[in-house]
């Protein structure tokens, strides 16, 4: 057979094929309506796709784990080639997880490969967030994908936590134990949670198979449906982008899908890809074998959990002590109950506060075009104020470390820390406001009297004045192009009384509106160009 008559028959196959789909289920269209699908270029788009794709390699690599590890706390004698733990008592999961590391060809890179694709999902997945949060990319209609993102957020740290305590090493013993103490601490119900979780009482005999039922199962299917779900409204949608002339809310500027999107993203997986293999080759994570088969009885200090988990730890250790009330038979221990409280109150704060903005603007239109962070001073404070209160919990999950490393007072660490987890937040929310709104004053400037040359001329009337180099069309439209809220008054209903509803609102739109600089209007602009003419 020539190799035109096979050419011709693999084009004839898979024309038949791609005609037999698209009678059925209409793929021509999916994929005509998809491909034209416009993605803007932009790098802080990215991030979201480093997210991706590090999931990706989370299920290939977690795949790979899954031939040989071994989800059970039978008690057993190690045998394996590590000699240092050679004889020792421990369950068949701490073994498994050595034979993997030791024993099974390129086991050990699989493993520092899924655990630092897991640290890279959830921290890229974080700072997409924050890009969506200072942009203003959560407004209408994207709300309720928010949601699902700070969704996928709390399901990677779940994956991550589930995942990392499966090895029943030292290590993930102890934080298993953490969660024990929390979940007891619950007056009424703890105990009851506590048992059915762990099997009995701790460490019971089933709680590593149940954490890697959700691991592997449950967690990752949820994910992938918040995925599917986050990329269908993503493209229903349609992208937001950045301001521009000439680009409104329905003018996307990128490059669309097929096929020049499909080929750069298909690059950038790779990439994503071997920098991770790059760093699991080179760095080590996780090395359970130096903490030996969880044991209660050498807890050791020094241990912290990944990084995202870190500020519930430090939120435990930051809780005021001595905060206990017995009613009843219970104990209610507020140094317990008060971490839970606040951890849970501030995810809420944050999946909802698309909802809480919308509701004090009162802005029902739809956006597109993405806010620049200063041209939004409160919002940005207050992401600012909350990154903070985040940092310092985080940081307060290694005060014993601080204070042996800086041979500091633990006591007074701590006391540290709890003043800065209150003052902090508030330093950070003043001078990022103070920070948006000189640099929006700095805009206007630029905008009304052009850009410093630093050339002195002279007037012909003896004046000395600076020349000003006036902006490029693009440079000036990214400058004035925001909306200039004001704060809104409590108005009466139909009823003509002023409720409590419309007095809160009113407060909330003073406290976000009331110190602002307007952008530049057409007038000004007039005047400003008619008085550079006048010289």
């Amino acid at each position: 057979m020539s190799n035109a008559t096979a050419k011709a028959k693999k084009g004839g196959f898979l024309a038949g094929t791609a005609n037999y789909l698209d009678e059925r289920v209409g793929v021509a269209g999916i994929l005509k309506e998809f491909g034209r699908k416009v993605f803007p270029d932009h790098w802080s788009f990215m991030l979201g796709e480093v997210a991706l794709y590090s999931f990706l390699v989370l299920l290939l690599s977690g795949t790979f784990l899954t031939f040989w590890f071994q989800p059970a706390m039978t008690p057993v004698i190690y045998d394996g080639v590590y000699g240092p733990l050679k004889g020792a008592s421990m369950s068949v999961a701490y073994a498994s997880t050595l034979d993997i590391s030791f024993e099974v060809r390129g086991g050990l890179l699989f493993r520092q490969i899924h655990h630092w694709s897991a640290l890279l999902f959830v921290a890229s997945a974080g700072l997409h967030m924050l890009r969506v949060f200072f942009t203003g990319a959560f407004r209408k209609p994207r709300e309720i994908n928010w949601v699902v993102g700070f969704g996928l957020f709390v399901l990677g740290m779940a994956g991550g936590f589930t995942g990392y305590s499966l090895p029943d090493d030292l290590l993930s013993g102890n934080g298993l134990r953490i969660i024990d103490g929390m979940i007891k601490g619950v007056p009424w119900i703890g105990s009851y949670i506590s048992s059915l979780l762990f099997g009995g009482e701790f460490p019971g005999e089933s709680i590593v198979a149940r954490l890697y039922s959700l691991h592997i199962m449950i967690v990752p299917a949820l994910i992938l449906v918040f995925v599917a779900i986050h990329l269908f409204t993503v493209v229903i949608h349609k992208h937001t982008h950045y301001s521009g002339p000439g680009r409104r809310d329905d003018n996307v500027v990128g490059y669309p899908l097929m096929p020049v999107y499909v080929a750069k993203a298909g690059g950038f997986f790779f990439i994503v890809f071997g920098v991770i293999a790059l760093v699991a080759a080179n760095v080590t994570i996780n090395p359970v074998w130096n903490y030996g088969g969880y044991d209660p009885s050498p807890v050791s200090a020094g241990t912290q959990p990944d990084w995202y988990i870190g500020w519930l730890d430090g939120a435990l250790r930051l809780a005021p002590t001595h905060l206990e009330f017995v009613i009843g038979h219970n104990t209610l221990s507020m140094n317990i109950l008060l971490p839970l409280v606040v951890g849970i109150l501030f995810s809420v704060l944050v999946a909802a506060y698309p909802f809480f903005e919308a509701w004090v603007t009162g802005d029902k239109r739809e956006h597109h075009v993405l806010d620049r962070p200063r041209n939004a001073p409160t919002r940005t404070a207050i992401g600012v104020a909350g990154m903070t209160f985040y940092a310092v919990l985080w940081a307060g999950a290694a005060t014993d470390l601080l204070a042996t490393n800086f041979k500091l007072s633990l006591n007074q660490v701590l006391s540290t820390m709890q003043i800065m987890l209150i003052v902090l937040p508030i330093l950070g929310y003043i001078i990022t406001k103070r920070t948006c709104l000189s640099l929006q004053r700095k805009d206007r400037e630029i905008v009304l009297h052009g850009r410093e040359t630093g050339r002195i001329i002279r007037m012909p009337h003896g004046e000395y004045i600076e020349v000003h180099e006036p902006l490029e069309e693009f440079e000036a439209w990214k400058l004035i192009d925001f909306k200039d809220y004001a704060p809104t008054l409590a108005r009466p209903n139909a009823k003509g009384k002023i409720t409590i509803r419309a007095r809160i609102r009113s407060g909330f739109s003073k406290f976000y509106f009331e110190d602002r600089v307007a952008p530049v209007n057409a007038l000004e602009l007039k005047a400003a160009h008619d008085h550079k003419e006048i010289h």
